[in-house]
C-alpha cells in the first residue's frame, strides 16, 4: 500500500509536469497535493513497516518530536492545499471570463508558498506544546505513530493551558479551512442552479467531482479517527481508524484523480509510451 502511495502520486506529479497541456492552475495545485501525501504518508509508515521488520517498537523523545512536527505540517498542508483548490474551482465556475487574470502563475505560486508557511507555523506551535510537556521514563503508546492526542494522555503532568491551547491551534487551524471549503461550494453549488440546462449542470458540477470526493475522504475518515478515540476507549479500534487516515487516504487520490479525469489519463498514457 506504500508503495502504490508513493508510485501513484509520484505519477501525478510526472505527468503534470511533462505535459504542456496540464501546465494550469488547477494541476499546478494537484502536484503540490500529490507531494503532500506522499510526505503526509512517508511520515509514519516506513518507520512502522522498519519496526514490525525489527521487532523493535522503540523511538526516542527527539524522534517522537520529529515525527510529530512532519506529521502536522504535511497534514495541515494537505488541509490548506484543498481548501486553495477549492478557491480555483469557485473561480473557474463563478468568474470563467476572469479565471485566466485572477488565478495567474504568481498568485498560484504564492498561494502554494502561503499555505507551507501556515502549515510550517501549526508544525511547530504543535511541537513547542508538547515540548513543554513532562514525561515519565519509559511511556508505552498504544498507537504506531506518536499522535498529538495520544501524547496528551501520558504527559505526567497535565498542564491545562497547554491542553487547551493545543486543542485551540487545532482547531483554528482546521476550522478555518473546512470554512474556506464550504463556502466556496456554497457559491458554487449556487452558481450551477443558476445553469439552465441540465447538461451545462453536469458539466460544471463535474469539474469539481474529483476535488469534492478527495474532500470527503479526507476530512470524513479525519474526523471519524478523532471522534471514535474521543468515543471509544479501545486503543486498538484508534489505531485501526488512523490507517485508514494516515494510508488509505493518500493512496486512493491519485485514482479518484485519474479515474475520473480525462486529461491526467492522457498525460499518464504518453508518459508511461514515452518510458516505454
Amino acid at each position: 500500500m506504500y508503495l502504490v502511495t508513493v508510485l501513484g502520486n509520484l505519477l501525478i506529479i510526472l505527468a503534470v509536469s511533462s505535459d504542456s497541456h496540464l501546465h494550469t492552475p488547477m494541476y499546478f495545485f494537484l502536484s503540490h497535493l500529490s507531494l503532500t501525501d506522499i510526505g503526509f504518508t512517508s511520515t509514519t509508515v516506513p518507520k512502522m513497516i522498519w519496526d514490525i521488520h525489527t521487532h523493535s517498537r522503540v523511538t526516542s523523545y527527539e524522534g517522537c518530536l520529529t515525527q510529530l512536527t512532519f506529521f502536522m505540517l504535511f497534514g495541515c498542508w494537505d488541509s490548506v492545499l484543498l481548501t486553495v483548490m477549492a478557491y480555483d474551482r469557485f473561480v473557474a465556475i463563478c468568474h470563467p471570463l476572469h479565471y485566466p487574470v485572477i488565478m495567474h502563475p504568481r498568485l498560484c505560486s504564492l498561494l502554494v508558498l502561503v499555505s507551507f508557511l501556515i502549515s510550517l507555523l501549526d508544525s511547530q506551535l504543535h511541537c513547542l506544546m508538547i515540548s513543554q510537556l513532562s514525561f515519565c521514563t519509559n511511556v508505552e503508546i498504544p498507537h504506531f505513530f506518536c499522535d498529538p492526542p495520544q501524547l496528551l494522555k501520558f504527559a505526567c503532568f497535565e498542564i491545562p493551558t497547554n491542553n487547551i491551547l493545543i486543542y485551540f491551534i487545532g482547531a483554528i487551524f482546521g476550522g478555518i479551512p473546512v470554512s474556506g471549503i464550504l463556502f466556496s461550494y456554497c457559491k458554487i453549488i449556487a452558481s450551477i442552479l443558476r445553469v439552465p440546462s441540465s447538461g451545462g449542470k453536469y458539466k460544471a458540477f463535474s469539474t469539481c467531482g474529483s476535488h469534492l470526493a478527495v474532500v470527503c475522504l479526507f476530512y470524513g475518515t479525519g474526523l471519524g479517527v478523532y471522534l471514535s478515540s474521543a468515543a471509544s476507549h479501545s486503543p486498538r479500534k484508534g489505531a485501526v481508524a488512523s490507517v485508514v487516515y494516515t494510508v488509505f487516504t493518500p493512496m486512493l487520490n491519485p485514482f479518484i484523480y485519474s479515474l475520473r479525469n480525462r486529461d491526467i489519463k492522457r498525460a499518464m498514457q504518453r508518459l508511461l509510451s514515452r518510458a516505454a
